[in-house]
């Protein structure tokens, strides 16, 4: 998932515990087989390859990922979509690649949620467009958290965090204490904006600050808008609450991509969500419901 996994685990059995890590590590990887598209052997990548060609069979696992995709889809206007891969490519932030004028003509076209052919029943997705195709950049690592979190509850663990590279989904306590999860400021390099204490659920945040490159004065980041094929400029960081991470790592894709004031509307729309966003002016905006923000430790 191009990205570093971390498991905490309270346990009165040393060994239990470690198992349980152990195991949920291996479903990490089970998944990521699945569902990277950057792997052949995936079955993402089988879907891509046939695209206007075939349907093709998948497990549950992706179809999932897919269901919830086009359900992020909908709730957020299509600001989360995961058809943006037609244009993903375009971009290299490890290249340092900017989009030429006409790559991004030629590959708009074929961006469009709705136009996903899942079948549910016969367990098969279809691209009916040669040149579509899909990525899970923006809600697989939230995929894998929840799964590890299935292995460690089916262990009889309530006291665990699993953070996957900033989606992190907690319960229970630290053996004495809340779990705290920190913040980042999107503009203050190794500084906490904040630390909050959300309880039982998934915290994930999105920003333009982790995955960029600067060319010409200009920054380019990962967080594509998929309404036109280039990095989304509303938003610089945004935190969402939810009760899996497999909706709030989509989510705060999607809320970064419509930016503050329509974001948190959205947000405010959806039971059980909650979010935080800064705007490029360095502006935050919450919605009602968010935990209280305590300062950072010194």
């Amino acid at each position: 998932m191009g990205a570093p996994f971390e498991i905490q685990l309270v346990a009165t059995d040393e060994a239990a515990g470690r198992a349980a890590i152990d195991a949920a590590y291996d479903e990490i990887d089970r998944v990521e087989a699945l569902i990277s598209e950057w792997r052949e052997s995936s079955e993402i990548s089988e879907v891509n390859r046939r695209a206007g060609e075939a349907p093709v069979g998948v497990g549950p696992d992706l179809l999932a990922v897919l269901e919830r995709s086009i359900w992020t889809s909908e709730v957020t206007e299509g600001a989360f979509d995961v058809t943006f891969a037609a244009c993903g490519r375009a971009w290299s932030i490890r290249e340092r690649r900017v989009a030429t004028e006409a790559e991004i003509s030629a590959c708009l076209p074929h961006i469009g949620f709705r136009r996903i052919e899942l079948d549910a029943r016969r367990s098969t997705v279809f691209l009916p467009d040669p040149a579509m195709r899909i990525g899970v950049a923006g809600i697989g690592q939230g995929y894998g958290v929840d799964r590890a979190v299935e292995v460690l509850e089916a262990r009889g663990f309530d006291s665990w965090v699993v953070d996957g590279a900033g989606d992190v989904r907690l319960s229970g306590t630290n053996v004495d204490r809340p779990w705290s999860v920190g913040i980042a400021h999107p503009r203050r390099r190794g500084e906490l904006f904040a630390v909050v204490r959300p309880g039982r659920g998934a915290i994930v945040t999105s920003g333009d600050y982790e995955r960029y490159f600067e060319r010409d004065g200009v920054v380019y980041h990962h967080i594509l808008d998929p309404a036109t094929g280039r990095p989304a400029r509303r938003s610089i960081a945004v935190t969402v609450i939810a009760p899996n991470a497999t909706d709030a790592d989509a989510l705060s894709t999607g809320l970064f991509v419509l930016g503050p004031e329509r974001g948190i509307e959205v947000a405010e729309a959806l039971p059980g969500v909650e979010a935080l966003i800064f705007g490029p002016d360095l502006e935050v905006r919450r919605t009602s419901g968010f935990p209280e923000t305590l300062p950072p430790a010194p």
